[in-house]
């Protein structure tokens, strides 16, 4: 294959590279939670009292005894240095969808002049970063530097390993001096109180005695892609906004479906094993690997855990990803649409509800018209999801997700619920007023002699619903694949704490008018589907027609872009959902509105800067030099009498003429300023300048088919989506 220096080498380095030496793989028992500090390891170095301490604070979630944090940072600190560790960092999360962390070392000088290693418990529990420099929303001045981090004590401290050293890492909180959330942490913990003192509440309406507190928990599934980093590093987009801006398609995309669950590419697998292996250290349950649907695409997905504890393992696996890919000479690509014309990628985040004493909240049984919990349960998801489905797509609402949602590989920007055909017949039946029965799994005889008889669950499941019920869980799969889960948590988390709320209440108004228990559930939810079922639809969310009757009959929002979206977090029942359940105060919920409406500008405008300097510097001068060339061979056979075709000189100088055009409008495009709001802001990168970047990639993708491949600067889709 031919082409210019830069890629000739890059295809070079790749083709002649030196296989990563595999290792034997290490019995998971041998290496789980090595670098945790575990409540088993907790128990080997505390004094018993001590322990069942904090083992309380953890399990139940009561306050954490400060008189313990002395003798806790000891143990921890005597861990940390036997694992090599002579830093430690408290790691938290702001407004960006990344991780942050401040590294102090455990040295203390004495006044002797020596030094040994110290980690008193007030370190532990609180720090002192500068909050001045991370996004707030105007909540701090810029001259406003004091924001505190603290420990959460829920989620367990682990060591980071680099080849650098190794680090004590200690999840936390991030808030300003003035007690306001600067992270996602903090609403995250308060969406999961909330939600836990209205499902109690519920939970003993109806007569459970032994309540543990209910908990959410999380499955993120991740999608991500693998591009060489010799590639990578010649494509400046790549490199500064995660996707190309330019790129003509291959001949061969996806369009063979070959590549989904297809062979994993040997250098791919090894580099999948060293990631698990790492994850496997810090007790991250990664439990599922395999190719997706477009090439160079690939998911991993972790088992359940906690909902806390999995948005910060979900961080960390982000974080895991990037750096062990470069290690195997892989850049990997989080963006929503890193190549246009085929599948982006999504985080579909599993979540359901539960505890220790009544088990999963969302599991239906085998008789789900018979499982009245389950149904209250799911009735308040239902009413949650319809009254507040414009911010379920507001927390997913980022300017990378707008290329993705509503394509074939993502569900389209109106949310809607999918509930299965049995469950669907179960709850029309409770709008009917008369439940009955509900279907049951079926078999499946595949005709083979040799094969079993196979179970079938009693409905399909709908790829293109947004929020869709899948046997014992619902799973948002309109979340971003760069995004943190703990938005869309705290989304559902609180959606679902105020309709608790409001069915326990509906619940004892039925009873104290004489209507027994199961009376009164069969009023409320009869209500609730009178109100609110208008949300479910179990077909193709995909067809117009769905569109059409979506906002038309059933008056669902069609929130397009994140320009429309985000201004949903400034209206007056979000901010009164979020204030009654404790979750966000006004302050914080409008810091939310600004930080990430920022984001959204700042994102495109890097973009829009980067289309033009890439025009301006790489493919202008590679097509002005084969027009040059075109030009100088019709003149050369002019002169031996050979009649030249003009017909691709006239083509390229006419495409030529068209990008530097498109340029000039986007240049002056860019120039205007004096917005009145951050939302008027938005509309106009929205319906403005995004498409006057399309109009410059249409030039731009026109000219790669015509210009000579060896004049052409980037690499291509073929080669990055296609050699590993």
């Amino acid at each position: 294959m031919s082409g210019n220096e830069s890629r000739i080498q890059a295809i070079y380095q790749i083709t002649n590279r030196e296989p990563m030496p595999k290792t034997a793989s290490k019995r998971l028992e041998e290496i789980w939670a090595t670098d945790v500090f575990t409540l088993s390891k907790m128990q080997e170095c505390l004094p018993k009292t001590i322990f069942k301490s904090i083992k309380k604070t953890i399990q139940t979630g009561e306050v954490l005894d400060s008189s313990v944090a002395d003798a806790i940072a000891l143990a921890m600190k005597d861990w940390a240095i036997s694992k090599g560790a002579s830093y430690y960092a408290h790691v938290f999360y702001p407004l960006t969808n990344a991780t942050a962390e401040k590294h102090d070392g455990f040295i203390s000088v004495q006044s002797d002049g020596s030094a040994i290693s110290e980690f008193p418990g007030k370190l532990l529990v609180q720090g002192e970063p500068d909050g001045s420099s991370f996004p707030n929303g105007g909540i701090r001045s810029t001259f406003e530097a004091r924001g505190y981090t603290a420990w959460d004590v829920t989620s367990p401290a682990y060591i980071m390993e680099t080849d650098n050293g190794s680090t004590l890492c200690i999840p936390t909180v991030f808030v300003s001096w003035t007690g306001e959330a600067l992270d996602k942490k903090t609403p995250l913990l308060r969406s999961i109180a909330a939600m836990n003192k209205a499902a109690t509440k519920v939970l003993k309406l109806m007569g459970e005695k032994d309540v543990a507190p209910v908990n959410s928990s999380c499955g993120a599934e991740q999608e991500y892609f693998l591009v060489d980093a010799n590639f990578a590093n010649a494509r400046p987009d790549l490199l500064l906004t995660g996707r190309t801006l330019f790129g003509k398609p291959s001949a061969k995309g996806q369009q063979f479906d070959d590549h989904y669950f297809g062979a994993i590419p040997e250098r791919v697998q090894v580099f999948m094993q060293d990631v698990e292996e790492r994850l496997y250290r810090l007790g991250i349950p990664a439990k599922t690997r395999h190719n997706e649907v477009a090439p160079g695409q690939f998911e991993i997905a972790p088992f359940f855990e906690a909902a806390n504890v999995a948005t910060d393992h979900q961080q960390m696996i982000m974080t895991m990803l990037r750096f062990t890919a470069k290690k195997h000479g892989f850049v990997c690509l989080l963006h929503e649409k890193p190549f246009a014309g085929i599948n982006g990628s999504g985080k579909h985040v599993n979540w359901s509800v539960g505890n220790s004493t009544q088990g999963n909240l969302l599991d239906p049984g085998d008789t789900p018209h018979a499982n009245a919990q389950f149904l209250v349960f799911c009735g308040a998801i239902i009413r949650g999801v319809h009254k507040y489905g414009s911010l379920l797509r507001s927390v997913v609402a980022t300017s990378g997700n707008d290329h993705r949602l509503g394509a074939n590989e993502a569900p389209p920007a109106i949310i809607s619920m999918y509930l299965g055909s049995q469950l669907e017949d179960v709850f029309e039946q409770i709008r009917q007023g008369d439940l009955k029965s509900s279907s049951s799994k079926g078999q499946m005889n595949i005709g083979v002699d040799t094969l079993p008889i196979l179970p079938t669950d009693p409905g399909d499941r709908n790829r293109t619903s947004p929020f869709a019920f899948t046997g014992n869980r619902f799973e948002f799969r309109a979340v971003g694949s760069n995004q943190s889960v703990a938005g869309p948590l705290v989304a559902m988390n609180t959606i679902l704490a105020d309709s608790l709320n409001w069915m326990a209440e509906k619940l004892e108004g039925e009873m104290a008018k004489g209507a027994g228990l199961n009376a009164a559930i069969a009023t409320v939810l009869k209500e609730v589907m009178e109100l609110h079922g208008a949300i479910i639809f179990n077909g193709n969310g995909y067809s117009e027609e769905w569109h059409k009757m979506a906002v038309e009959e059933r008056r669902l929002p069609n929130l397009r872009t994140t320009a429309d979206a985000l201004p949903v977090l400034k209206e007056a029942h979000i901010e009164e959902l979020f204030n009654k359940m404790g979750v966000l105060t006004p302050v914080e919920l409008a810091s939310r509105f600004e930080t990430y409406a920022e984001q959204y500008i700042l994102s495109i405008e890097v973009e829009a800067k980067l289309v033009i300097s890439m025009v301006k510097t790489l493919v202008y001068p590679a097509a002005t030099r084969y027009l040059s060339d075109l030009a100088n061979t019709s003149l050369s056979l002019k002169e031996i009498g050979v009649d030249f075709e003009k017909e691709s000189l006239e083509k390229v100088a006419s495409l030529t003429k068209s990008m530097m055009d498109s340029v000039s409008k986007l240049m002056a495009a860019l120039a205007s300023h004096d917005f009145a709001s951050p939302e008027e802001h938005m509309q106009f990168l929205s319906h403005t300048i995004r498409p006057l970047m399309d109009g410059v990639r249409v030039s731009v993708d026109a000219l790669e088919s015509e210009v000579a491949d060896d004049l052409w600067p980037l690499p291509t889709y073929q080669e990055m989506l296609f050699i590993k």
